[in-house]
């Protein structure tokens, strides 16, 4: 039986829920609150796009955006039918272990069918099936161009409601439950001094990575047996790595990127020197022949932040925060959209256990804490293993999990089965104590010596591996 991951009938925790952002988090959580209030109202700074297209308020949608397999199984309990409508609008469905040849640390991943299936298409194209979903619940509304310039607290140890400017005027909002999901820039910070209360501890890990992404148009007539593929940077030396992900209308999208300000051009030449720069200048070999649909888009804004309200001793009721607003990741891991999800969740479950919302501002904040546990560690303990990284230095088991998980990604190359485990980790289906079975462990203390040459891969090697049949 499959889990179901909302509840299936309203609670009764209070008339009015007031979103503040409109990007995936945002929606996701405005999705569940249905269940749960006589109306939601999303409000977003931005108007909406007819289409799916670049808005200002998602600065990197024009970049590749990853769906991880948890992200998939969450929106299609969320959204139902959602996925077969990406799919009919152009979104490709995607086997990760046999469409996707990544080339890592040690070469090659061996590439074989499995369950582990997800879908290929653009941002754009996603939040804008998700909002339309969105709009056919009668209890939700969106307020467009519209700024949260402030909360509402008129009672004690509590928020009851956000403050608005629209068309330069200014009115109040009152709400039971407030949910920021404005992102990187969150206010809620500042707010919550404003209120009396301390604002949270941050850790920032910036391994100062950057992006450029340029839009393709397939070859015609080009046959291949991917749909993704990608070359990872090796550190300490090798900074630079690239993706080609296809998405909708026969198009590519290729992200190049180099950590540790080692950033990729902006003009045409200089990206596609960086790409033939690249370890395994196999993308270069793709998109030289391929006609741009689009100029080169930038962005460097990928730090690690993590807000820590889970650790405040005080906090008002009636305002949570989600997604990036207090947990953001290095993009390059593809964690954001999934992670948004997981939240998502989390909001729901919360919603349904406690009684009603008091207290529920900090239970919520320390079980999101727990969900992106995980996938935080996951992209700084990559991010540490840059020399130039800022923000924290790796500790002695930091460094020993570095060197286990090499020989995890080693040893995969010629194990489909440790390699599927390792994807299995990557797509967020299941936790990192499954790469410590004591099997798995046997054979890493076991082959560490004898097999490490032996993967170290060829700096020219052009050739996908064929599919293992």
């Amino acid at each position: 039986m499959k889990k179901k991951y909302i509840s299936q009938q309203k609670s009764t925790k209070g008339n009015h829920a007031v979103v503040i952002g409109g990007s995936m988090a945002g929606l996701l959580a405005g999705r569940v609150l249905t269940n749960h209030f006589e109306r939601v109202t999303i409000i977003e700074r931005d108007r909406f796009p007819e289409h799916p297209q670049y808005r200002p308020g998602v600065p990197q949608s024009n970049h590749v955006h990853v769906l991880l397999c948890k992200g998939k199984q969450i929106l299609e309990q969320l959204f139902p039918g959602l996925l077969g409508e990406l799919e009919t609008a152009g979104a490709l469905k995607i086997d990760w272990t046999a469409e996707f040849p990544w080339y890592n640390l040690f070469g090659w991943e061996p590439r074989f069918h499995s369950e582990l299936k997800s879908y290929l298409c653009s941002r754009h194209l996603l939040e804008w099936m998700v909002r339309h979903k969105l709009a056919t619940y009668d209890n939700l509304q969106f307020l467009e161009k519209t700024q949260v310039t402030g909360l509402l607290s008129q009672v004690s140890n509590t928020v009851t409601g956000v403050r608005l400017k629209s068309n330069s005027q200014i009115q109040d909002l009152t709400a039971d439950l407030v949910v920021d999901a404005s992102g990187r820039n969150s206010s809620l910070p500042k707010w919550l001094t404003a209120f009396g209360y301390q604002s949270p501890e941050e850790t920032v890990i910036n391994s100062f990575l950057g992006y450029s992404s340029r839009w393709y148009q397939v070859p015609e007539g080009l046959q291949t047996d991917w749909k993704a593929l990608a070359v990872a940077p090796k550190p300490p030396s090798d900074t630079r790595g690239g993706v080609i992900y296809s998405v909708e209308n026969n198009c590519w999208v290729t992200t190049l990127w180099g950590v540790n300000k080692d950033y990729p051009p902006t003009d045409e030449t200089g990206f596609l020197e960086f790409a033939r720069s690249i370890r395994n200048p196999i993308i270069y070999k793709f998109i030289q022949e391929a006609q741009p649909i689009s100029p080169v888009y930038v962005y460097r804004r990928t730090e690690n932040r993590l807000r820590h309200y889970e650790k405040l001793s005080r906090l008002p009721d009636g305002i949570v925060a989600v997604g990036d607003a207090v947990c953001s990741f290095n993009p390059v891991y593809g964690q954001g959209m999934t992670v948004g999800a997981l939240g998502a969740i989390a909001l729901d479950e919360c919603l349904q256990n406690y009684p009603s919302l008091k207290g529920l501002t900090k239970g919520f904040q320390k079980k999101l804490a727990q969900v992106t546990t995980i996938p935080w560690l996951m992209a700084t303990g990559e991010d540490l293993r840059w020399q130039g990284t800022e923000g924290s230095k790796p500790d002695w088991m930091t460094r020993l999990m570095q060197q286990y998980l090499d020989q995890v990604v080693m040893l995969s190359v010629e194990r489909p089965e440790i390699y599927q485990k390792y994807v299995e980790v990557v797509q967020l289906n299941h936790p990192p104590k499954i790469l410590f079975h004591p099997d798995l462990m046997a054979k890493i203390l076991g082959q560490i010596i004898k097999n490490y040459q032996k993967f170290e891969p060829k700096h020219q090697e052009q050739t996908i591996p064929k599919l293992l049949c």
